[in-house]
């Protein structure tokens, strides 16, 4: 098909929920997504943080062709090797832990808000969740969300969420009552526009929990598997969730997500009372295999860590040439910086020049490169920023 064709059509034939950008892409290697009529993108916001190994990885692709010609789907209700090696590489990379495998962060969200509700034992249902989260669009996460606009249309939305100030310790103290059952937020908010979470504030929402008998549940759907620097976010911060919720990444472009529950509270789950009938295939989980395999290969953590600081750098640069950006923020490869001009003249323009960036809340440009991004790549893209910026600001 034509590209004028498929534009045509599209708005006929798939449901319109979606803002979408006229581009058709048909292939993607690392970095790079190349369009139906040839033309190459960098591609510096790969799937929202799905291809942090960039597009097609060899390690993903080769554990994929390896898996398909043997064993795509069995149900849940059988063992399966894969996922075995899988859980034992995440708890291998972060706590004592027994996991359930889904097809995506709303779903592990769901999970997460599930297990609480079965650990509170009725009398506890409550969860503290955080201003401009976002957790996903199904509608327990979209109740745990802190963002009004994403639940406009929706109500009644589920009941027992309490939303607070980020980076408020006070804020939560308050809310706290005979009722809460757990407390949820990601550490750094993507969607949200990239607020970091204090440290001083995890450790003391950590202590709070621990006296309280609260569950800690880090939704570390996009910053999970390197996206920090560490291979996963809480790593930064001295502390330990009690739950932890993945997808995004961790499937390098398949499907899956996955909740990850501390060891000594896991049996709280009894058989019955979750399920999924796709999660966790045997395709979906050799491919996270080959994620794991990409990440530790090519050292891609050292890599976050010392190309997001060069970030910082460029975007430090920018802001001394542009008035227009307030501030530059960011941990590993999470980065952004909010203009006080609409984004997205500027997210339009880079486009235009084979850039692809994020523009989110209306004036927060975001970036989240693959991990393995080069300081040659880093250079070009800051030279179609400011290329950018230089039009539309003149």
């Amino acid at each position: 098909m034509r590209k004028t064709e498929i534009l045509k059509d599209y708005d006929n034939y798939i449901l319109t929920t979606y803002t979408r950008t006229p581009a058709i892409f048909v292939k993607g290697k690392g970095m790079t997504l190349i369009d139906i009529t040839g033309k190459k993108y960098l591609d510096f916001f790969p799937g929202w943080g799905v291809s942090n190994v960039g597009h097609c990885h060899t390690k993903v692709v080769s554990a994929v062709r390896d898996q398909i010609g043997k064993l795509i789907h069995v149900p849940n209700n059988f063992y399966n090797p894969n996922q075995l090696k899988l859980a034992q590489e995440i708890v291998h990379w972060s706590f004592p832990a027994k996991i359930f495998f889904c097809n995506s962060g709303a779903e592990a969200c769901e999970a997460a808000i599930k297990f609480s509700r079965i650990y509170g034992k009725k009398d506890r249902y409550e969860i503290i969740s955080m201003e401009k989260s976002f957790h996903g669009r199904t509608l327990g996460a979209l109740s745990a969300t802190g963002q009004k606009k994403y639940q406009e249309g929706f109500a009644p939305l589920v009941e027992g969420f309490r939303i607070v100030p980020f980076n408020d310790i006070d804020a939560v103290k308050k809310s706290i009552t005979d009722k809460t059952a757990a407390i949820m937020l990601e550490l750094v908010q993507g969607e949200g526009g990239v607020h970091i979470a204090k440290k001083e504030y995890i450790q003391e929402l950590s202590k709070i929990c621990k006296e309280k008998n609260i569950l800690l549940i880090f939704d570390e759907v996009q910053t999970g598997l390197g996206r920090t620097g560490e291979m996963f976010a809480y790593k930064n911060y001295g502390v330990t969730p009690d739950i932890m919720i993945l997808a995004k990444s961790l499937g390098g472009g398949l499907p899956i997500g996955a909740i990850v529950v501390k060891k000594e509270i896991s049996d709280v789950f009894k058989p019955g009372m979750h399920a999924s009938t796709f999660g966790g295939s045997p395709i979906v989980c050799k491919a996270a295999l080959g994620v794991f395999k990409a990440i530790e290969k090519n050292s891609m953590l050292k890599n976050a860590k010392k190309m997001g600081l060069y970030a910082i750098e460029k975007f430090e640069e920018l802001k001394k040439e542009f008035s227009c950006i307030k501030e530059v923020r960011g941990l590993g490869l999470m980065l952004a910086i909010e203009l006080n001009i609409e984004g997205k003249p500027i997210f339009d323009e880079c486009f235009e020049n084979g850039l692809i960036v994020n523009c989110t809340q209306g004036n927060i440009l975001r970036i989240m490169p693959a991990l393995n991004v080069t300081k040659k790549q880093m250079d070009k893209a800051f030279y179609i920023l400011k290329k950018s910026f230089k039009k539309v600001t003149k």
